[in-house]
């Protein structure tokens, strides 16, 4: 059979590599731009400029006039005030601003919301540094190194090494911002050392957080023994405590949480911080506030019957009275000695020429009537020759009719 032959194909064209095509490409580009135009080449002359035929030229006029036209009466439409006039919508803008002022000065700011927003607003209104700031912040660094510098000395005189030194130093710096999260491991270990109030004095207590307060009262409340507890209360919590109120006129929430775990060592508590606070010239602010505090936390009979046989042996005062309030309304089942005390107490008040005022008053109210069956008739006789000098208005006949009551307790 004859051979039938193929047919050829033609050989599909095949294209360059992408980068010869981009090469060849920018050859031309540069091949373009260096030759000369055809006119610059003749003569060298200078080209006329072209302008546009008259006809045209009327024509694009007419046609910008018109876009502005149109642009105006859209301005017109969707501006809500007419701005040629000018009188009586600047009378609408009055109206409008008085009824926004208005709205303003119904809206209520509490204190919280006014720290809230201090946060957002800037501390000074410029940023250039005067003469009077450079002075200040020079001498706030020379005390801050007198500081350190005593620090020191007094850490070098008990013989702990400087490194120590240094670590309680920054655990001190890292408490003075702590809010959250976890606490240092050299600060948890204070409770276990035997210099711990030396380590204590090294990360500067007075300028702890409200949060790291509550911590380190937390921590020392549950490690420490009622002696130590006592020290730490009276040395760290008492001062920063009072401090707040008397700055604040309330306490930080925090703080406040710190005196509730603070009740937890009873003892170290009466002793470390309620009975010097009412030896003391404490406000009634303080008072209220402790007060609360007492009321809300459980206390064992005894650590209560202690603190008010304290109590009834200190001189009158306003939160003195406060305090025996407090824990008399706690009904606890109180020893005869506590009662018999507190019945002294109030009947040394007959030969009182002041007046006194109400809270003695309630104070002695809440003895009759949680106590009535504990007292005796000689007791009972003794308080209603008091209450026929020391009267109040509404509160004396509430106690002369709580001792005529017929339960009393059997004299021994």
């Amino acid at each position: 059979m004859p051979k039938v032959k193929k047919k050829s194909r033609k050989k599909a064209h095949r294209h360059a590599p992408l980068e010869k095509q981009i090469a060849d490409s920018n050859m031309k580009k540069e091949g373009n731009l260096r030759q000369p135009r055809p006119e610059a080449r003749d003569s060298g002359a200078k080209e006329a400029p072209e302008f546009l035929p008259e006809r045209l030229s009327k024509k694009v006029l007419q046609q910008a006039q018109k876009q502005q036209e149109e642009e105006k009466i859209g301005q017109s439409k969707a501006a809500p005030h007419n701005f040629v006039t000018g009188d009586s919508d600047d009378e609408d803008d009055d109206e409008l601003l008085e009824a926004e002022l208005e709205e303003v000065d119904n809206i209520e700011i509490t204190e919280e919301d006014e720290r809230e927003l201090s946060l957002f607003m800037p501390t000074s209104s410029s940023s250039r540094r005067t003469l009077a700031d450079i002075i200040m912040d020079k001498i706030k660094e020379k005390e801050e190194a007198k500081e350190a510098n005593a620090v020191e000395e007094e850490a070098e005189s008990s013989g702990l090494d400087p490194k120590i030194v240094q670590v309680y130093t920054d655990v001190g710096s890292y408490l003075g911002q702590y809010s959250s999260g976890k606490i240092p491991k050299p600060f948890k270990i204070i409770p276990t050392l035997k210099a711990w109030e030396h380590m204590l004095y090294l990360t500067v207590p007075e300028k702890w957080s409200p949060n790291a307060m509550f911590y380190a009262t937390k921590m020392f409340a549950s490690s420490l023994n009622p002696k130590m507890a006592q020290r730490f209360y009276n040395l760290v919590l008492y001062p920063r405590i009072r401090e707040d109120i008397n700055k604040n006129k309330r306490l930080n929430y925090h703080l406040y949480a710190s005196l509730k775990k603070a009740i937890y060592k009873p003892s170290a508590f009466f002793r470390g911080f309620l009975l010097p606070l009412a030896q003391e010239e404490c406000s009634a602010r303080e008072a209220i506030i402790v007060s609360s505090v007492l009321s809300k936390i459980s206390i064992p009979a005894v650590h209560s019957a202690v603190a008010l046989l304290k109590l009834a042996e200190m001189e009158y005062s306003g939160p003195v009275m406060l305090f025996i309030t407090t824990l008399l309304n706690k009904k606890y089942s109180l020893p005869h000695r506590v009662i018999d005390q507190l019945v002294e107490y109030f009947a040394n008040y007959e030969t009182d020429e002041r007046r006194l005022p109400v809270c003695w008053h309630q104070a002695l109210l809440t003895l009759v009537q949680r106590y009535k069956v504990q007292l005796t008739t000689r007791q009972k006789n003794r308080l209603k020759s008091v209450i026929r000098l020391q009267t109040h208005l509404t509160i004396t006949p509430e106690i002369r009719r709580e001792l005529n009551s017929l339960a009393v307790r059997m004299e021994t």
